[in-house]
């Protein structure tokens, strides 16, 4: 079946009153929307509305807070830990994030760890946050275990994203948002949907065995770390996904490792949980603090032109810089629409239908 394309005020609409009929204040609602929203519009499907139905889970099941009093519980003029009260991370992360860029606009950079919170969305849209204030954002979280370290047959990480956004001048921003394993766990479950199968690299069996089975986490295995195996670099991606867990959870008192709260509401707890939720982790630093950022935003320019005109491999146009796919998908989605699988409508309808809200189509 062809996908079914809504345009963005209909799909913000939709969204936005989900988010009210649980419980979120206006405010909160409008912020979770926009978040959610950014990700289909980015072309990053895994991410999006096709999540909203898991949030909503997770709201009945008593695992989010909708309207969470996220606070601040120690800081120093650089840093601080954010208590996100098990608020949806969708609002817990602008918030932190803010406060970092608060912080860098005082002192010149600005570090946040976040604690007891939730799924976030997609990281680059937090790193963003940053650009317009003339400030490079990072963001990162950890996220449920699906992936096996290398050498490893036990999931003990999550997909754990870093996300980095550094402005430019007349250049567009360089924003990159990637995953530290081979594929997000987002892009099996669209496989699935499509019933197609996984490319060789992104997941093992529960003995360890390569597998293109884009169900496979389901039936016990895992995702793989960047790199896909040893061979080709795995143990760099298993590092990465590391520091990621550190700096997101045991910097702010969050779960780590194999204790993470799994996505699906129906999935049980972790035992044991040495923190509170998930945890992110936040920076803001000021081009300025570090030169003027005429001259920076000039050598971005430069640096970007010099890239995207470099050699190329035969039949391929031009080195991509990071943002650019999404910036282009961003454009063409907010003029011709978003397109939806119909799995992911009906999972929407069935959700309308419950909560009372009607997907317009």
């Amino acid at each position: 079946m062809p996908d079914v394309i809504f345009a963005y005020p209909q799909l913000y609409n939709f969204v936005h009153e989900v988010f009210i009929r649980i419980g979120c204040p206006p405010a909160d609602a409008a912020t979770a929307t926009r978040v959610l929203l950014s990700a289909d519009l980015r072309g990053v499907d895994s991410h999006g509305v096709a999540r909203l139905s898991g949030y909503v889970r997770l709201k009945d099941v008593g695992r989010v807070n909708a309207t969470p009093q996220i606070r601040i519980t120690h800081e120093t003029p650089s840093t601080a830990v954010v208590n996100g009260d098990r608020g949806l991370g969708l609002v817990v992360a602008p918030a932190a994030m803010q406060i970092a860029i608060s912080k860098a606009r005082e002192v010149g950079t600005g570090w946040v760890s976040a604690g007891n919170s939730n799924h976030f969305g997609i990281a680059g849209y937090h790193a963003m946050l940053a650009l317009p204030q003339d400030m490079i954002g990072i963001a990162m979280t950890n996220a449920s275990p699906l992936v096996a370290p290398t050498f490893s047959t036990e999931r003990l990480l999550g997909t754990n994203p870093i996300a980095v956004a550094i402005p430019a001048g007349e250049e567009q921003p360089f924003v990159a948002d990637f995953a530290t394993t081979t594929a997000a766990n987002g892009k099996l479950e669209i496989l699935q949907r499509k019933q197609q199968p996984a490319p060789t690299g992104w997941v093992q069996t529960r003995t360890g065995m390569p597998s293109t089975d884009a169900g496979e986490v389901k039936n016990g295995g895992a995702l793989l770390p960047l790199g896909g195996d040893r061979e080709h670099g795995s143990h760099k991606g298993f590092m990465l996904g590391a520091v990621v867990d550190i700096f997101s959870a045991i910097l702010s008192g969050a779960n780590y490792g194999p204790w993470v709260p799994p996505f699906p509401a129906y999935v049980p707890m972790p035992e044991d949980m040495p923190g509170e939720g998930i945890g992110h982790f936040f920076g803001a630093m000021r081009i300025d603090a570090f030169r003027p950022a005429a001259d920076f935003r000039r050598h971005m320019d430069q640096w970007i032109r010099r890239f995207s005109t470099a050699a190329t491999v035969e039949g391929v146009a031009k080195v991509i810089i990071p943002g650019e796919p999404e910036r282009a998908m961003e454009k063409e989605r907010m003029t011709r629409g978003i397109p939806l699988v119909p799995a992911v409508v009906e999972d929407l309808r069935q959700l309308g239908a419950r909560l009372g809200v009607m997907l317009d189509s």
